[in-house]
């Protein structure tokens, strides 16, 4: 649950580059140099939504811009990535949470990674569709077999979904078949 966002950038059906920011960014930040304007798309791999980013200025400036900074003061341990929010519980809540060993932060960090890990795999899978739904909504809307393949996706038929995405072009093919290997997975019960 924890993973660091990575991206794919798509060039017509082409994917030029995929990967965290600081590997995305380099390569947009250089076609924007090179007064390079053709339409890119870039897409958050766990969303499926687009994303754009700011290009002026130096690359540091670029990547600062995009990557949050480590460096925020105030309440938490910045320094081991745990800052300090506001959560709303009941009073029994939080009498139960004092009772806890180690405090209410971290009996609520317990539960937190508990519920994350055994998420089922019904919702992995929902989320898995919703976001190659995105994805394909916005670069694969022309193709043939679109509407066919989405419903594929949404009724979690791989095998169908495969041999309408067959004649897609490799990188969109791909990126889908990577994208939705939850929504096809039902083997996944931890």
């Amino acid at each position: 649950m924890n993973q660091l966002p990575t991206y794919s950038v798509f060039l017509g059906d082409n994917r030029i580059a995929a990967g965290p920011l600081e590997t995305i960014l380099p390569v947009l930040k250089a076609r924007f140099e090179r007064g390079e304007n053709d339409l890119v798309l870039i897409f958050d791999n766990q969303t499926g939504k687009q994303v754009d980013f700011d290009l002026p200025g130096t690359l540091a400036e670029v990547l600062s811009r995009a990557i949050p900074s480590a460096g925020r003061t105030g309440p938490g341990r910045p320094k081991l990535g745990v800052l300090s929010r506001e959560v709303s519980l009941l009073p029994s809540h939080w009498e139960w949470l004092e009772m806890q060993p180690n405090g209410a932060s971290a009996a609520l960090r317990r539960l937190v990674d508990m519920a994350s890990k055994r998420e089922p795999a019904a919702q992995r899978a929902r989320r898995a569709k919703e976001s190659t739904g995105r994805f394909l909504s916005a670069i694969a809307g022309n193709l043939p077999n679109y509407e066919e393949a989405n419903r594929a996706l949404y009724q979690a038929n791989r095998p169908r979904f495969q041999a309408l995405t067959a004649s897609w072009p490799a990188d969109i093919r791909h990126q889908a078949a990577l994208m939705a290997r939850e929504a096809f997975d039902d083997s996944s019960t931890t």
